[in-house]
């Protein structure tokens, strides 16, 4: 796969944010309810007591993750932000000079990668636009394993379902045992599956 095919996906979802700005529909989310219950199920991940953790939000987009973890209380949590996006990345610094956001390209450069406890990708893989199956299904399998190395605990990700009434060519319907596969010969067994929030798509969860 060319470096050109996946930076496509980039381009599209700063499109999105151009016309129309900061919220659900900038991140290319159709609307807000589903949103909202995406990153309940990407903080489910987060296994409650202990010490402060720190989440990697990869792919933060405009940080609408963090600001639902705050509304959550979730104060045992420490934040960080990782865009590949340059367009995304100043949006999110600009809201949260605080925070610690991450600006660039892990397949690139994968020493920008920090050591966290978890790593949360809330729609990183769920379109693959203009890549075909195969092209999307070797770059998926790459950012697992870069980012699932660098997790101390545990990764959450999600992914389209094939169990619908049609599939969408520009989306990436991955089937089960496809991903049981790979997973259990390349990452872990130790994995949970999500189908259970009432979306087309399911969300995977693998600890350590």
């Amino acid at each position: 796969m060319t470096q050109d095919k996946y930076l496509s996906i980039v381009r599209h979802y700063e499109d999105c944010l151009s016309r129309h700005g900061d919220n659900h529909k900038g991140v290319d989310w159709p609307n807000l309810s589903d949103a909202l219950k995406r990153y309940q199920v990407m903080l489910d991940l987060i296994r409650s007591g202990g010490d402060t953790k720190i989440i990697l939000d990869f792919g933060c987009g405009a940080s609408h993750f963090y600001e639902y973890m705050l509304s959550s209380g979730r104060d045992d949590l420490k934040y960080v932000g990782l865009e590949i996006s340059e367009d995304f990345y100043k949006l999110s610094k600009a809201k949260y000079k605080n925070n610690n956001y991450i600006f660039g390209d892990i397949l690139k450069n994968p020493e920008i990668l920090p050591n966290v406890d978890y790593v949360i990708m809330n729609g990183v893989f769920t379109e693959k636009l203009n890549l075909s199956f195969e092209e999307m299904e070797a770059y998926f399998h790459k950012m697992i394993v870069s980012v699932f190395d660098k997790a101390n605990i545990g990764i959450a990700f999600n992914l389209m379902s094939i169990s619908v009434d049609w599939q969408r060519d520009d989306l990436f319907h991955y089937p089960l045992d496809r991903l049981s596969n790979f997973l259990c010969k390349n990452i872990s067994r130790n994995f949970i599956v999500r189908n259970d929030y009432g979306l087309y798509e399911y969300t995977v969860y693998i600890y350590r």
